[in-house]
């Protein structure tokens, strides 16, 4: 069976990233870590690539040098059912990180993150638009999106 994998580049702290993320994620897992040789550029048994699993989707982080960075142009989304769940990953993730709006972070290794309540795309999918777009206007206002302040604005009269 074909898959994708995202490729994470990190620098030199591909371990650390995961472990951190490993500790986000409770069903998460290494499944595989690759070393560098002799005959590379980077010291002979540093960490070259670890393939891991969060919430049943594989990444591979690799330890590419200082030569690309992450930008929000790519970002993983989070989709939450209650509030306890946004708090936690919100929480968490922008540890030592960066709280942006619209329910946007980075962490702490740069990459940018999407925490999402379900109920969301309900909301901005009403067909009374009035509806819809007071919870886009609501949206635009947070920073870590709030269920309880989403469906304030949907049921406003």
């Amino acid at each position: 069976m074909n898959s994708i994998t995202p490729l994470l580049w990190f620098d030199h702290n591909a371990q650390q990233a995961v472990d951190f993320y490993l500790s986000v994620f409770k069903d998460s897992k290494i499944l595989k870590t690759l070393y560098f040789g002799k005959d590379n550029p980077v010291k002979q048994g540093e960490v070259m690539t670890i393939s891991f699993q969060m919430l049943g989707q594989t990444f591979t982080a690799l330890n590419g040098g200082p030569h690309f960075s992450f930008t929000p142009a790519i970002s993983f989304v989070i989709n939450c059912a209650t509030e306890k769940e946004v708090d936690y990953y919100w929480d968490r993730l922008s540890e030592g990180g960066e709280q942006e709006m619209c329910g946007w972070l980075k962490d702490q290794f740069g990459l940018s993150w999407q925490v999402v309540p379900d109920i969301l795309a309900e909301y901005l999918s009403d067909t009374n638009e009035a509806r819809s777009e007071r919870v886009m206007k609501a949206l635009m206002q947070m920073h870590k999106l709030s269920i309880p302040g989403l469906r304030k604005a949907y049921e406003e009269a």
